[in-house]
């Protein structure tokens, strides 16, 4: 089989890659380009570790093949930090407690950007229903609720 060549935007940044026409995005993201927030897991779309933001709406990374984000902006939790700055919604969840393993963190962190960009105040029926794509198996959600609650209150 013979390998394409693929531009990606990825947080910002143009790369020019060769690569099998049957790669996802996640495998392009973890192994050429080592960027390795995004996990995976299910690989099946189901649990939400391997989640990136595609033109700002959440996608599971494992389902799309890399040379489907041709032309369009990846962002990956590598690329909410700006400046040695953490994100608000990074900051919010350490200090709410609502990282353990931190396996599923991306994913729900770049979940919960797309929700606030879309609704900057939304309530804990929205929140909790914009992750209820992505699995925890350590908490029973309600720290991660909270932490996106505080970085709600902290944007306004």
């Amino acid at each position: 089989m013979e390998k394409n060549r693929v531009t990606l935007r990825v947080n910002g940044e143009a790369y020019d890659l060769l690569t099998y026409p049957h790669r996802t995005l996640l495998e392009v993201l973890r192994e050429d380009l080592h960027l390795t927030g995004a996990k995976e897991s299910c690989g099946e779309g189901a649990c939400g570790t391997c989640t990136v933001l595609l033109d700002g709406a959440p996608v599971r990374s494992c389902l799309l093949l890399a040379i489907e984000a041709e032309g369009r902006e990846v962002t990956t939790i590598e690329g909410l930090a700006a400046g040695g700055k953490l994100h608000p919604l990074q900051e919010a969840f350490v200090e709410h407690h609502a990282i353990q393993c931190g396996f599923c963190t991306p994913g729900m962190i770049l979940t919960a950007k797309a929700l606030l960009d879309a609704v900057p105040e939304p309530t804990e029926e929205e929140i909790r229903r914009a992750l209820s794509g992505n699995i925890c198996r350590c908490t029973g959600y309600a720290k991660i609720v909270d932490a996106v609650k505080a970085a709600s209150a902290r944007e306004k």
